[in-house]
């Protein structure tokens, strides 16, 4: 019996050219962030999921926290910031992507520290990007029919999430199944471009961080991500949800609104 090899394009350049130096591959730099707020009963959890061979910076911005997330955190091996006045979940991921730049990332990756992310799944999210598919690239609990609901996730965010979804994807012309994770990864170019420190300071911040990166032709892709729903992991409350969906259609409003040519918005602009 005989066995069979592939034989690659580099074996063919060796061949012609015994002496050539094969190319070596290079692995992009990735950075995680993670906005942080009272997170200290879930934080060890979510760090000891990532792959350090994959990642090579965690950084860590509390803001604020009442809890030990900072104490704990710094005993992790993790770059940690903290914030002497609550600023807002939108406000703290300014500070994660305005820190995280200054490390010359390819991949920024913001992961939610309350335990509800999966993140062994960092290689799956970055791939995207890292093969030129995708700038920005969306881990969707909603992608596989069912598997919000089995994990924990309430019928009624169920609901208010996938009603907002298709707001925005009638607004935007896109066809993602879920515009409201915690879990995403971006290019260093997109960082760059769009004028994120414009944004809101609260959970609306990242509504508007995708419509911007739509309106400046960047790249979506999404992948399906499992999602963990327990006591201790964080959960924003009815009322502040109700605030955020209304925020979230204002803002795709003013998107449209920008778009006609009817009222500029500045968070639009270059």
């Amino acid at each position: 019996m005989s066995a069979t090899t592939s034989i690659t394009e580099e074996d063919l350049d060796l061949a012609e050219n015994p002496t050539a130096v094969p190319t070596p591959v290079v692995r992009p730099r990735v950075v995680v962030v993670m906005p942080a707020l009272n997170a200290a009963q879930t934080l060890e959890l979510t760090v000891g999921a990532i792959d350090r061979n994959v990642v090579d910076e965690i950084i860590l911005v509390d803001d604020n926290s009442t809890d030990n997330t900072v104490e704990l955190a710094r005993r992790l091996n993790i770059r940690v910031i903290w914030h002497p006045h609550n600023v807002g979940y939108g406000g703290n991921q300014k500070t994660c992507y305005l820190d995280a730049l200054q490390r010359d990332p390819d991949v920024v990756v913001m992961l939610h520290p309350d335990g509800q992310y999966d993140g062994t799944l960092i290689p799956n999210l970055i791939r995207p990007i890292v093969e030129g598919r995708a700038d920005l690239v969306l881990g969707s609990r909603l992608a596989e029919p069912g598997q919000a609901l089995a994990g924990g996730m309430p019928r009624y965010k169920y609901l208010a999430n996938r009603l907002l979804t298709g707001v925005e994807n009638v607004a935007l012309g896109t066809k993602l199944s879920e515009m409201h994770t915690g879990y995403r990864a971006y290019s260093r170019d997109l960082l760059l471009k769009v004028p994120f420190l414009r944004n809101a300071l609260d959970f609306s911040f990242d509504s508007e961080l995708l419509m911007q990166a739509v309106h400046f032709g960047f790249r979506i892709a999404e992948i399906p991500v499992s999602t963990r729903y327990f006591a201790e992991a964080s959960s924003i409350s009815f009322r502040d949800s109700t605030k955020y969906g209304m925020k979230t259609i204002a803002i795709a409003g003013r998107y449209l609104l920008n778009r006609w040519g009817v009222v500029s918005c500045r968070k639009f602009d270059p």
